[in-house]
């Protein structure tokens, strides 16, 4: 084999042994109220944002329906993530909040976690990702 080609493989074994830790991350939202609007779900990979700022995240907008909504994120690496799940009426793609920050809009995070005076931080509501193995992740939205 000639350095190239070994180069080559190696690369590619690389990439099938990364692939092949990558998981699928399934969120099943319930709770929605109404078919109106939409429901988006944020997959956050760190603390950075969460939940409202879904710059850093990787998102996905589904039409709302009340029996429910899922979210399938690929590919997701090993790790701790945390999943914020907002149901948009308006179609500006955000919770909206009032003067104090408190949403107008039903919402949730994984892990069910729902401080009464704050919003829910990283760690309360993350989850790991290990291997290859499907996770689903059942999100409640509600005001």
């Amino acid at each position: 084999m000639t350095m190239m080609t070994r180069t080559a493989a190696a690369v590619a074994l690389a990439m099938t042994a990364t692939q092949a830790l990558a998981s699928t991350v399934t969120v099943v939202v319930r709770g929605v109220r109404s078919d109106a609007g939409e429901i988006g779900c944020a997959l956050f990979s760190s603390g950075d944002g969460f939940p409202m700022k879904t710059g850093k995240a990787t998102m996905q907008w589904h039409a709302a329906r009340r029996e429910g909504v899922s979210c399938r994120f690929e590919n997701v690496r090993p790790g701790t993530y945390a999943v914020a799940v907002s149901h948009d009426l308006n179609g500006n793609r955000r919770t909206d909040t009032n003067f104090v920050g408190i949403p107008r809009e039903d919402w949730g995070v994984s892990r069910g976690a729902r401080p009464s005076l704050r919003a829910p931080r990283f760690d309360e509501a993350s989850f790991t990702v290990a291997g290859d193995a499907p996770q689903q992740i059942t999100v409640t939205v509600a005001r």
